[in-house]
């Protein structure tokens, strides 16, 4: 009955503006993505409220909602159901492994954080990036406490473990979900395992060399201090590993019910884990609430941009596998990486090529797939855990680079990285 009910409201067919749409109408997003980039090198003080941010997604947000209620409220309503949908899996995610806290201080060496890295590349397909995320960069950050030299760290951990990592399982990152739910096998992510490997070793290195510049240029003292508070690692609030493989198990059934749990669990962790866990965790609704509050004005301002992406898409002659590997990443890296996969999922699904998974070529597939996942590192908006990394290390201290160095460095070091995968793979 639920499910039925939740059908009728939400789930009926969207008129397609896509092709009458004005470029012009995607104005309201690209100016959501300035304001995000720009405002806080301009009125640092001012965008950390969360208030002032949720001022600037309702100013340039409810132009495009206003149209779409009056135009094709169903396209509104969908794209309602999408964002609700995704902040109750992030938020769910995110509070359960608030409940988790690795305690102990190993010593910061390149070595060791060079394995933290890995691990998070490795759980990060598991329990999700999200997940991933949020249980190991507390510790990561309170394993480097005493160093100064650590700006590259959360960087490089928003690389790996809350994008790339999530490659080889359809609950590692929302976009194969997303496949899944389209009919793509579970486990046919796996064929993105050489892909993985190039990607994560290649990063994994080039970490461990900025690394052991990093930790030349340490003081003694600092690093005699970091030695002096070595302790080995112990897990505490376990019992939330539970709760955060009952979200996991949920992905697999339908809306709402999979929402309804996700909550659940959620609730359940927030109410049952000890208070002493959090606090020593230094746990906050901040960073989830900030995500929350830019990707409302993110979703409902990208709505004119992927509706003309998906009408007009064939115009722009995308057919090869590096052609998708590439689109597709260029717009997840600025849109959110789950509605630019499933656009150009549907794209080649309409080039009537036939044969692999649902029509769609495995080639293309794989490029679709690498280039939602992939390439959603090269922005802090990329990715819903992006934001949240940036904005937990921010509360710990942790300097983190402007919308646009951040960009400097993925140019940098991915850019190279994606041209090297596009010859190995999709030439």
């Amino acid at each position: 009955m639920i499910n039925s009910i939740f059908n009728n409201l939400f789930l009926l067919p969207a008129e397609n503006l896509g092709a009458t749409l004005p470029l012009w109408s995607i104005a309201p997003f690209v100016c959501m993505l300035l304001s995000i980039a720009i405002f806080p090198l301009t009125h640092g003080h001012w965008w950390e409220s969360n208030r002032h941010k949720a001022f600037i997604s309702a100013a340039l947000g409810l132009p495009v909602v206003i149209y779409f209620l009056i135009s094709d409220y169903h396209q509104l309503i969908h794209t309602t159901k999408d964002y609700i949908s995704f902040i109750i899996l992030l938020a769910s995610l995110f509070t359960i492994s608030g409940g988790i806290i690795l305690e102990g201080n190993p010593e910061g060496t390149p070595f060791v954080n060079t394995v933290f890295l890995a691990v998070g590349a490795v759980l990060a397909s598991v329990i999700g990036t999200t997940g991933a995320s949020m249980v190991l960069i507390r510790p990561l950050l309170r394993t480097n406490g005493t160093r100064k030299h650590i700006r590259h760290i959360p960087v490089f951990f928003i690389f790996l473990v809350s994008n790339i990592g999530g490659s080889l399982t359809p609950i590692g990152d929302p976009p194969l979900f997303l496949g899944y739910l389209q009919g793509v096998p579970f486990f046919w992510t796996l064929k993105l395992f050489p892909l993985w490997c190039a990607s994560v070793g290649i990063l994994l290195l080039i970490f461990y060399l900025f690394e052991r510049r990093a930790w030349k240029k340490e003081s003694p003292a600092a690093i005699v201090e970091d030695i002096l508070l070595k302790e080995p690692l112990n897990i505490k609030g376990k019992l939330n590993f539970l709760w955060l493989f009952g979200v996991v198990g949920a992905v697999f059934l339908p809306t709402p019910y999979r929402e309804i749990i996700m909550v659940f669990m959620g609730c359940l962790s927030y109410r049952l884990t000890p208070k002493e866990i959090r606090v020593n965790n230094k746990f906050t609704f901040y960073p989830i609430n900030e995500v929350a509050v830019l990707f409302a004005g993110i979703f409902a301002t990208m709505i004119p941009a992927l509706l003309i992406l998906e009408a007009r898409g064939a115009e722009f002659g995308i057919k090869e596998p590096w052609h998708f590997f590439w689109i597709t990443g260029s717009l997840s890296s600025f849109l959110d990486n789950a509605p630019t996969y499933i656009t150009f999922f549907s794209l080649a699904e309409g080039l009537g090529i036939g044969g692999g998974i649902m029509g769609i070529p495995e080639n293309i597939l794989i490029a679709i797939s690498a280039g939602a996942v992939f390439m959603g590192a090269n922005s802090y908006i990329g990715n819903g855990p992006n934001f949240m990394v940036k904005s937990i290390c921010e509360e710990a201290g942790v300097k983190m680079p402007s919308f646009f160095g951040y960009m400097l460095y993925s140019g940098v070091i991915l850019i190279p990285i994606f041209i090297l995968i596009t010859f190995a793979f999709f030439l």
